[in-house]
């Protein structure tokens, strides 16, 4: 697939691949994205997951044809772009590594540093505005530390006038998956997996703007361009802000047997009388804890309601918490519905791990439920509604 004239596409396909990181279902499994671009000389953008090495070495070779590669340019070391540094070096001896000076650094606590047949070393290291000319072709280097590990940076071509943006505007799927709706996945990927960078993010946006960009190939999901382009970097302006693209309220419940859950379902209902325009909700028991991240960051407002366990809090809920704590969830209001029989204690444990956070406020009431919903609870529920919404 030629992305350009001079760009193909040699990225491949991980179908199997149903939990990524180790801890992120993509019931779509993944694809990892790696280009070449032909010229007087060669140059291939990233590798691959070990998994699919097999596959993107014989995507190389069907791109490369007759041609040897003169660099490696690797924007991210992560193992799931970065696996076949080793193998294609041992196989093209004359090949050199382009990449950042902290990928230089790091590069040996995955691979030696290659050697060419002469014992000369085959990394160079680059730095913020450094070019490499291929011919026609000239590679722009732009650091981006921290989207999403230090040693990132990202590549500029000026003639097709793309930008190589490494993890930066990838989804969770396969290469073609959910064609018509980036934003789903993008979003779930972008929180989860940068949502705690969103200052580096927004210094990466500002350098792109300053840029003639046609279209964005990330590491994971497909090449942006056009209307899709224009919406992607929209929503990674409001996302890298903490700002809020939805208005509404997200509920997030954690329920032992039942019964906070049927709170939930009465709240929900009395939140969609009161004229809230978005309501979204999530088991934490039950639902992906990804998507529940996203939700928290795409609205505004949201509610926790969870049991009491252990004289603390449910632990589905605590563990949800604790995730949105270490992505760097801020600038939100938060309402707060405990349970608990004889000694309710999930909110003591919730308020302070949400005040920890930057510029979250807690609004009154927190809500005590004893057991199952009465009607004499009510009141309380519609006073949490009208307080979150006011």
């Amino acid at each position: 697939m030629f992305i350009t004239p001079d760009i193909k596409y040699i990225g491949v396909d991980d179908a199997d691949q149903h939990l990524f990181e180790s801890q992120y279902h993509t019931p779509e499994g993944m694809c990892y994205n790696s280009y070449v671009i032909l010229d007087e000389k060669v140059a291939i953008m990233d590798t691959s997951d070990s998994r699919t090495l097999d596959q993107w070495f014989d995507n190389l070779a069907a791109a490369l044809g007759d041609r040897q590669p003169d660099y490696l340019i690797v924007h991210h070391l992560e193992p799931d772009h970065a696996s076949g540094i080793a193998e294609v070096c041992a196989k093209y001896p004359n090949l050199q590594i382009v990449c950042s000076a902290k990928a230089k650094q790091m590069m040996p606590q995955y691979w030696p540093h290659p050697t060419s047949p002469k014992g000369e070393e085959r990394v160079i290291a680059v730095k913020e505005g450094d070019t490499l000319s291929l011919g026609r072709h000239t590679l722009h280097f732009i650091m981006a530390p921290m989207v999403h590990w230090p040693e990132v940076m990202v590549t500029y071509d000026d003639v097709d006038r793309v930008l190589f943006s490494a993890d930066g505007f990838g989804k969770f799927g396969v290469y073609d998956a959910d064609a018509d709706d980036w934003a789903c996945e993008a979003r779930r990927y972008y929180f989860n997996i940068c949502g705690k960078y969103g200052t580096p993010v927004s210094t990466l946006l500002k350098k792109a703007a300053a840029l003639d960009i046609q279209k964005i190939l990330p590491l994971h999901g497909p090449v942006l361009e056009g209307e899709k382009m224009a919406e992607a970097l929209r929503l990674y302006t409001i996302w890298s802000a903490y700002d809020v693209e939805t208005e509404g309220v997200f509920v997030a419940h954690a329920s032992i047997h039942g019964n906070t859950a049927a709170a939930a379902e009465r709240l929900v209902e009395i939140l969609k009388a009161k004229g809230c325009p978005k309501v979204a909700v999530s088991d934490l028991c039950r639902d992906d804890l990804g998507e529940a991240i996203e939700d928290a960051f795409r609205y505004g407002k949201m509610i926790c309601m969870a049991s009491s366990y252990d004289a603390g809090v449910f632990p589905p809920m605590y563990d949800f918490l604790h995730h949105l704590d270490i992505k760097a969830y801020q600038r939100r209001r938060v309402g707060l519905v405990e349970n608990g029989s004889w000694a309710p204690s999930a909110a003591k444990t919730m308020r302070p791990m949400l005040e920890g956070m930057k510029q979250v406020e807690v609004v009154e009431p927190v809500v005590t439920l004893r057991g199952c919903m009465k009607d004499t609870d009510i009141p309380q529920l519609e006073a949490l509604a009208d307080a979150i919404l006011a």
